[in-house]
């Protein structure tokens, strides 16, 4: 008799959950069906939180526990962490790590403040997995081939260098800057510059 009331207030409380959850997600899609999805928005705090699960349950075991080899980073290895920084990330993750940039802040989920603890909290070997992998459903690439294993000395040398964001020098911000892409735009823009310093 305890057996049987313990298996049907166990499946009266596995109907209440399921119940809940579905009165829960029927208001949901009535909501989102009413303004429909836009990458305006701001991840709701569930929809943050699902994300970081998920992000995290996509990494693999081992990929936490990789150390960067490339520390201490030497000094000519940071530079050049810089400037590929400026070249291929600072589109979307600004030159200083924040994230506030036109791409950036037209991506849903928006590129995280790299300065900010959820993203140096994270471990050596979880940032270098993201860079080699990318991040399903974001903006986020996979930059690393299949073949990189935990090998490949530039994203470890990003990984150093995302370490260095909270605390960039003016100089060091202006040499990241300095790798930035220019659009035709802001070319046109020097040379009419250049043009009327010199006289023309």
């Amino acid at each position: 008799m305890t057996l049987r009331r313990t298996v049907v207030g166990g499946l009266a409380v596995i109907g209440a959950l399921a119940l809940v959850l579905g009165v829960g997600g029927g208001v949901y899609g009535l909501a989102v069906a009413r303004r429909g999805f836009s990458a305006r928005e701001e991840p709701s705090a569930l929809e943050a939180k699902v994300a970081r699960a998920a992000r995290s349950f996509s990494m693999p075991a081992g990929a936490r526990e990789l150390k960067n080899p490339l520390i201490p980073l030497p000094s000519q290895a940071l530079a050049n962490a810089r400037a590929h920084w400026g070249d291929h990330c600072a589109i979307c993750h600004a030159a200083d790590g924040s994230g506030q940039t036109p791409i950036g802040q037209g991506l849903y989920p928006r590129p995280p403040d790299m300065r900010a603890a959820p993203t140096q909290d994270l471990s050596d070997g979880e940032l270098y997995w993201i860079i080699q992998n990318g991040i399903r459903l974001t903006g986020m690439p996979a930059w690393g081939q299949a073949h990189d294993d935990a090998g490949n000395n530039d994203s470890w040398a990003l990984v150093g260098l995302i370490r260095t964001l909270p605390r960039l020098s003016p100089e060091e911000l202006d040499d990241i800057k300095a790798a930035m892409p220019q659009s035709q735009h802001e070319l046109n823009e020097k040379r009419m510059e250049d043009e009327f310093l010199e006289g023309q």
